[in-house]
This record gives structure tokens, sequence and C-alpha cells, in this order.
């Protein structure tokens, strides 16, 4: 079971929006897909389950309560998996309360919790996309550990740039320490404008230092706003807007690093 995270410690790179719109057009190729969200603020989980999301239980709140407290009456992991009205796409959404539990969490040393539970659901997924907060903190690690393959997005701005090698040296120091599955995917170059010359001259850059900046670009489009105000990715609010396309490309150029992977293995 393939497992996605999407990471960054600085906010506003669009984390969310590249979680869920992979996820949709994976779901929308057949493939059976989780959404686990672990950010306190649920932007994953309001892009597909809309107004719903304030009131679909239980929620990961309610998981790692049960983590904290060993209830006997613990629930399975599929209890805390709902069903999205897009085929094929579910999530396991997140809640404000998580953000209370951290400390516990991690005093307990909690951090394999996540990866136990998504091994107990191999099987029931092909492909499950971790959102996470903007913070590499208990949620995040919790995150890392679970995946086999991290994105990291990068949105074009002279900051993001100068923090890439510092976000890079904390995924391999992870992979090192605790799961040496994980492995970075690529760079995801967001809110691309091929026609300014900082974004070009900043992925340039990118490029000569041999990062993994991958080929496929998301442009900067106002349709993601409308996206998020819809509750429905792009694949399903407009499947041949540039930026669905792009996504579908992004998506594609992935799955054959996956399969070129699984033959050289």
């Amino acid at each position: 079971m393939l497992r996605r995270v999407v990471f960054n410690q600085k906010g506003g790179v669009g984390k969310s929006t590249i979680t869920v719109n992979l996820a949709a057009v994976a779901a929308a190729q057949g493939k059976r897909v989780l959404i686990v969200d672990l950010d306190p603020q649920g932007n994953s989980s309001h892009y597909v389950l809309g107004n719903e999301a304030q009131s679909t239980s239980p929620t990961l709140y309610e998981f790692f309560d049960q983590v904290l407290n060993y209830s006997l009456y613990a629930k399975g992991p599929a209890e805390f998996v709902h069903a999205t009205r897009f085929p094929n796409l579910f999530i396991m959404p997140a809640h404000p309360g998580i953000a209370e539990q951290q400390v516990k969490l991690e005093s307990r040393y909690k951090i394999y919790k996540l990866r136990e539970t998504l091994d107990e659901l191999t099987g029931q997924f092909d492909e499950v996309y971790i959102d996470t907060p903007p913070a590499l903190n208990f949620f995040t690690l919790s995150a890392l550990i679970a995946a086999t393959g991290c994105l990291i997005p990068f949105d074009c701005d002279t900051f993001s740039r100068d923090a890439l090698l510092g976000l890079i040296a904390r995924v391999e120091e992870i992979r090192q320490d605790h799961n040496g599955q994980l492995k970075i995917e690529g760079i995801v170059v967001n809110q691309f404008q091929p026609r300014a010359s900082l974004p070009l001259r900043l992925v340039q850059e990118l490029e000569a230092q041999g990062l993994p900046v991958l080929q496929s670009r998301l442009s900067s489009s106002v349709k993601v706003r409308e996206s998020h105000d819809q509750a429905a990715p792009l694949i399903a609010l407009d499947p041949k807007h540039k930026l669905a396309l792009e996504f579908t490309s992004l998506y594609n150029e992935l799955s054959g690093k996956v399969l070129a992977a699984v033959h050289e293995a």
C-alpha cells in the first residue's frame, strides 16, 4: 500500500490542496484511496466533506483519545474511516482538539501508532495520502514514520528555497532513525508562473543543485479557491481545467517513478 505524506514546515504552500487533489486523481483512476488529515485546521477534511466535516464522527481526536486511554472498547481502524461523496475516496478526518492531545502523545512516545494503524488497513486501500501541519511536531513525525513516500511543496518563494535543504535533511534523519522505507519522491513546484523570471530562476537553481524537482508544475489559479469553496477537488469540479490536468500529470509522473522503482528492485 503506497503511503504518501505531503510535508513542509512553512504554511501556505499548498499542502492540503496537493494532498486532496492527488488523492482525488488517484480515486478517479480507479484506485481506492484514503486521506489522513493530521492538521488540526482540518483543511483536507473540509475540502472533501464540506459542511459535513463539522459533524462527521468519529475523528482522529477520538482515535488519539483511544490511544491515550487504552479503551477496553476500542474501535478498529476502519471505524475512523469515512466515505466522501467522491467514488473511491475516503478520509480519516481531523478535529481541532488533536492540537491539545499533542503533548500527552509526545510524552508517551506514541509516534508509531499511526503506522501500526495503517498497517492494519493494508489491503483495504491502494494509496494513502497524509496531510500534515506546518511544523515538525508529533503529527508530522508520525506521518513521516508511517509513510513510504514524501512530497515537498515548493511555492517559488526565496524563503522556501532557503528552507529546502533543511527539510530534506530532516526527512533523511527520520528515514535513518525511524523509517527505512521513507523516500523523498520529489519537490512539487506549486504556484508556478512560467512567464515570471523569479519562479523560473528559483526552479532552475534547485535543478542545478541536483535536487529531486518533479517535472510537472502546478500553476497559480483562482480556480483553486473555487474548488475549496465548493468542497470539490479539481478533477471533480472541472476535469478539463488546466490545473486539473496538471494534477493528473503530476500523479502520472509519480506513478511512473513508482513503477520504475519496482522494476529496478
